[in-house]
């Protein structure tokens, strides 16, 4: 066979990711390491050397939009070279003579993945993809052909991203050969110069260098809105346990999915004092389920409930010619309406009840942590923040912290103290008693 040569000279660091023969590797790189270089290159090593029939590949990005922009120039300068190659631009696919395919995705259409198989994935910048991306929708497409899957990204807080992270470390230290782990700082691997890295440490925070350049998944996430009210939370304490007074009503606020796989509802569950102390005692969040499933998650926990709120979008008629609050109360739940306010004033309000509220560490981690990570994007070409919060995992927990705050600007009406917890059957006009 003749030899072709690929215009692509792989680093030393590159050389050992490429190496590997793990089924599953996770890849932390300090920025400017060349991951998306590396991950092409292999993906389409993999789609031109399977010995599989019709070999599939595919390269999938937090977004369509940024797969394309991040790695499609690369895609088609690396196949360039070689004989027979066909280039779909409308698709982001690549055919090679041997029938093998590379293809572009987002994780932000996770059904245009349900139903392929896949030989080799890589999973790009892969803390910004939907927490359940791999789990629910890669993962089955890798099943019938063994194939194997890359985790490659730059540290943006304690998200899915350092929990596979995590694992794949737990798996490489008992011997697992399924698992490697990768870990790249730019203080150890000599690939970026000096001087520019005092340069951005000039620029930037601490914590915004650690995590770019050092790998931090414990450096404050960048841009994070509610950073300081987050950290004083927890240095004075008031993220620990809290437990349930069955003497207080609990409250649920609401943010409301649509039903799809990656559109979340999340509910977080609170209990007032008459000091204007908020108890946040327990959170909970699902994608892909109805309204009934909520219903019933609300009956497992056997709380007391006060008042249920949802935002104003629960008045919209669905397929059925139903609203979701008419649904909702024939399931026994009472929903009132959060005040339709923007997002901005949304956040302020936040703000400005975070430092009256103690949250359970343990029942409230996932929405915890939604609110450490929710953040607002960087515009590097005007050097700021955008305006508009990033939409991703956090924002589904941190949505339904907004309305919590925007209803607690209203009065709070005034509720009798119970004697004793009420486990009834029915519901008060508030909602559940219990069941």
């Amino acid at each position: 066979m003749p030899t072709i040569t690929i215009p692509y000279q792989p680093r030393p660091q590159q050389r050992e990711v490429h190496a590997k023969r793990a089924r599953f590797g996770v890849i932390v790189c300090h920025r400017r390491f060349g991951k998306t270089v590396m991950g092409v290159n292999e993906l389409q090593r993999g789609a031109t050397s399977c010995k599989l029939p019709r070999p599939r590949f595919a390269y999938i990005g937090p977004t369509y939009r940024q797969s394309k922009q991040v790695a499609w120039d690369y895609a088609q300068f690396y196949a360039r070279p070689i004989p027979g190659v066909a280039v779909n631009q409308s698709e982001l696919r690549i055919d090679y003579p041997n029938q093998g395919q590379l293809r572009l995705y987002g994780s932000d259409n996770p059904d245009s993945l349900r139903g392929i198989y896949l030989d080799g994935s890589l999973l790009d910048e892969y803390g910004m993809h939907p927490a359940k991306t791999f789990s629910e929708v890669i993962s089955a497409t890798l099943v019938d052909r063994g194939g194997w899957a890359r985790f490659s990204g730059t540290p943006n807080g304690r998200n899915q991203f350092y929990e596979i992270a995590q694992h794949a470390k737990r798996e490489e230290a008992r011997g697992n050969p399924d698992w490697f782990y990768a870990e790249y700082k730019a203080s150890q691997t000599g690939l970026l110069d000096p001087e520019f890295l005092a340069a951005a440490r000039a620029t930037m925070t601490e914590d915004e260098y650690e995590q770019e350049f050092e790998c931090s998944f414990t450096a404050a996430v960048k841009g994070a809105i509610f950073n300081k009210e987050m950290a004083l939370a927890l240095e004075e304490k008031r993220i620990e346990r809290v437990p349930y007074d069955p003497l207080l009503p609990v409250d649920t606020t609401w943010d409301l999915g649509f039903g799809g796989k990656g559109d979340a509802t999340a509910i977080w569950f609170t209990q007032s004092l008459r000091n204007h102390e908020i108890r946040v005692i327990d959170y909970y969040e699902a994608q892909g389920e109805g309204l009934p499933h909520y219903a019933g998650v609300l009956q497992q926990k056997r709380y007391v409930y006060g008042e249920h709120w949802a935002p104003h979008d629960i008045i919209v008629k669905e397929s059925t010619g139903k609203t979701r609050i008419e649904t909702a109360a024939s399931l026994g739940i009472a929903f009132q309406i959060v005040p339709n306010v923007g997002v901005e004033d949304g956040i302020h309000a936040a703000r400005m009840i975070l430092g009256r509220c103690y949250f359970d560490g343990i029942k409230c981690l996932k929405g915890i942590e939604a609110l450490q990570h929710y953040r607002r994007d960087y515009n590097h070409q005007l050097n700021e923040f955008k305006a508009t919060p990033v939409h991703d995992w956090a924002s589904h927990g941190a949505d339904a912290f907004r309305y919590l705050a925007v209803r607690h600007q209203a009065p709070e009406p005034k509720r009798p103290f119970m004697s004793e917890p009420q486990y009834a059957t029915g519901h008060s006009a508030g909602g559940w008693m219990g069941a």
